[in-house]
């Protein structure tokens, strides 16, 4: 897959990521732990038919078979799926809105510790970039209301993202005869299973009406399955940093649809900061085109 329609999807799979806050406002009932629930649960039914489809019956035997990558793949997209709703229940928003934003530092970092790669200094300056455009977004909401508590329990999101994006790499970047062969979209189903079954218990007793229903599966399926197994297939393409980093126009996408279908008219921080996040994946992509033009040439 070339680079430039690597990234077009990757941002198709950062707005797929984005709706769930304009949908879950439409919610009547559901609230919290029941929407986290819900979703997961959704997002497994899908996962089943699709991984079916894609890969026959066999899907399930390879599952059974399936080694630690896979697993822990699947242990870091259950703590995704649910340690920001968790935090959202313990601080403000904002607050966790900016830890998530130190996600591609914890990537970069984790990508030279880990599998020793060694990013170019443009994608080092757009990730300092977009951090601190998401801090001009939230920053002065982000120290209201602060809980220590949900802080940490925010700084499981970038954690488990960064890790989860080098356990990809890792996987995709090793020949088939050292392993490479691990089949990483199975990992999606595991971590949907494992956020459901944990927050059942904290959902009960469940109030959603069938409008509720019908929203949560349509998050279910076009919030989490699709984008999730997109970015599962776009990490043989992209790097674990540049993964992270386009993740962050999840939060921009996210305050458009909101100003579009919701009616909240971002402030000034809010378009500014967004606007940095912008000209900083811009800068990286037009940079790093450039630059592989003139090794091709």
């Amino acid at each position: 897959m070339s680079h430039p329609r690597a990234v077009s999807l990757m941002i198709l799979a950062t707005l797929l990521w984005s709706i769930a806050g304009v949908v879950t406002r439409q919610l009547d009932g559901a609230r919290s732990f029941e929407v986290t629930f819900w979703r997961s649960f959704f997002n497994v039914l899908a996962l089943v038919i699709a991984l079916t489809i894609m890969r026959g019956p066999g899907a399930w035997r390879t599952l059974l078979q399936a080694r630690w990558p896979v697993w822990i793949s699947g242990l870091c997209w259950a703590l995704m799926y649910t340690a920001f709703m968790v935090a959202i229940t313990m601080t403000s928003v904002a607050n966790v809105l900016v830890m998530i934003a130190l996600g591609p530092l914890v990537t970069a970092l984790f990508s030279r510790l880990f599998l020793g790669h060694r990013l170019p200094l443009r994608t080092w300056l757009a990730i300092l970039l977009a951090a601190c455009g998401i801090g001009w977004m939230y920053g002065k909401e982000a120290f209201s209301g602060v809980s220590l508590a949900g802080t940490l329990v925010a700084c499981v999101v970038p954690v488990a993202a960064a890790s989860n994006w080098i356990v990809l790499q890792f996987v995709a970047s090793r020949p088939h005869s050292e392993g490479g062969e691990d089949d990483m979209m199975p990992s999606v189903l595991i971590g949907a299973v494992l956020s459901a079954l944990a927050t059942l218990p904290a959902a009960c007793p469940l109030q959603a009406s069938l409008h509720d229903i019908g929203l949560l599966a349509m998050l279910g399926v076009v919030q989490l399955a699709i984008p999730c197994l997109i970015v599962v297939r776009l990490s043989r393409d992209l790097l674990a940093a540049e993964i992270s980093l386009y993740n962050l126009l999840e939060v921009v996408f996210g305050v458009t649809w909101a100003w579009l279908w919701g009616g909240e008219v971002p402030s000034a921080a809010t378009l500014m900061g967004g606007s940095l996040v912008v000209l900083a994946l811009a800068l990286n992509e037009i940079l790093g085109l450039r630059q592989r033009r003139l090794i091709s040439c």
